[in-house]
């Protein structure tokens, strides 16, 4: 799809107050390498990450949105009266109803006419939802829409670790390394169309892949009510997403270029979804994009899911990685698997 009035105007983020070590991790995953006689301190080597945050207990998953999300509407002085759309991306959610949206956009006082709803997709979900609000924009049917997420890794890490201690075998282990990358953070974009826009950044287009055969490679679940907490377990087949998730990659990376009309090997800049480190060596090289033009966070800031790639576009955006009249790049994919490119005209 093309785009010829849509714009990113402002993008928030709230981080997680609670910086917490990998070597914390992993001093409580001991007695497991013990009894697996396998080398401790694997986390690290494997991913990259050396640290993520946690939220304080009790935090709400609309609160963290909220913050992010107003944020992103003072840095564009923007009244949130005239949104015509809030989408609530993340896979953590408050409760299974009503929509978490529904209490962002009331503490905001975002209501009428207004599409409130969540969108749910994995780590895909907030790249999906500006693609929904994109749509909605370039259709002329809303001037603006404000999508927000929040996510929360402290609840899924611990029940994760207890089970690893209580099964104490290399199948746990594997299945469940990933889940040791998770933080915490909100971020929430703000879209307008050209009549609004104001040094806003031009979404040029995009192209959507989905490969649903492999859906069964990652999961967190059952579903206990309350998504961030009581009984869940999350597993993932690292290696199997990986090499199925590059190929989908660059398959959608192909057609990406072709869409916008951008020659390879693409975008002057690029934001992904934040893994780790073997993930991002390893999809850069099968698109032949130079690693020096990707920015990462992971390595501080972990994989917060669909938080990552907005978060990490805003602090590169800070650091001036991300400068006007660059094409950049948002390169966005989820389990189940579904993968989405953006281009930005920054």
């Amino acid at each position: 799809m093309r785009y010829t009035r849509v714009f990113i105007q402002s993008i928030g983020y709230q981080l997680a107050p609670n910086v917490v070590s990998t070597a914390s991790l992993e001093a409580r995953l001991a007695p497991v390498y013990k009894a697996l006689r396998v080398p401790p301190n694997q986390i690290e080597p494997l991913t990259g990450v050396r640290e993520r945050r946690y939220w304080d207990a009790g935090q709400t998953m609309a609160g963290g949105a909220l913050k992010a999300a107003r944020k992103a509407l003072e840095t564009a002085d923007f009244d949130p009266h005239d949104l015509g759309m809030l989408l609530y991306a993340g896979v953590c959610r408050d409760n299974l109803e009503p929509a978490t949206a529904c209490e962002v956009a009331d503490r905001l006082d975002v209501r009428g006419r207004a599409i409130v709803h969540d969108v749910s997709n994995a780590c895909l979900g907030l790249m999906n939802s500006i693609f929904l609000v994109a749509n909605a924009i370039e259709l002329g049917q809303i001037n603006a829409g404000l999508v927000v997420s929040c996510e929360s890794a402290r609840q899924i890490v611990d029940l994760t670790i207890e089970r690893m201690l209580q099964k104490c075998d290399m199948e746990t282990f594997k299945a469940s390394m990933a889940t040791m990358t998770g933080g915490s953070g909100a971020a929430a974009v703000l879209l307008v169309n050209e009549t609004l826009a104001r040094d806003g950044h031009r979404v040029a287009g995009g192209v959507l892949r989905s490969a649903p055969e492999h859906h069964t490679l990652s999961r967190w679940g059952p579903d206990s009510g309350v998504p961030t907490s009581g009984p869940q377990i999350m597993e993932t087949d690292a290696a199997a997403t990986l090499d199925h998730g590059v190929r989908l990659g660059c398959a959608t990376h192909r057609d990406f270029l072709e869409e916008l009309g951008w020659p390879a090997p693409g975008p002057d800049r690029v934001i992904c979804h934040q893994v780790g480190s073997a993930h991002r060596l390893t999809v850069l090289k099968a698109v032949e994009i130079p690693i020096e033009r990707d920015f990462c966070t992971f390595e501080y800031l972990g994989n917060i899911g669909t938080v990552s790639l907005p978060l990490t576009a805003a602090v590169a955006d800070e650091r001036g990685f991300l400068e006007r009249g660059q094409r950049v790049g948002f390169f966005g994919i989820g389990s189940g698997l579904n993968c989405l490119l953006l281009g930005i005209e920054w």
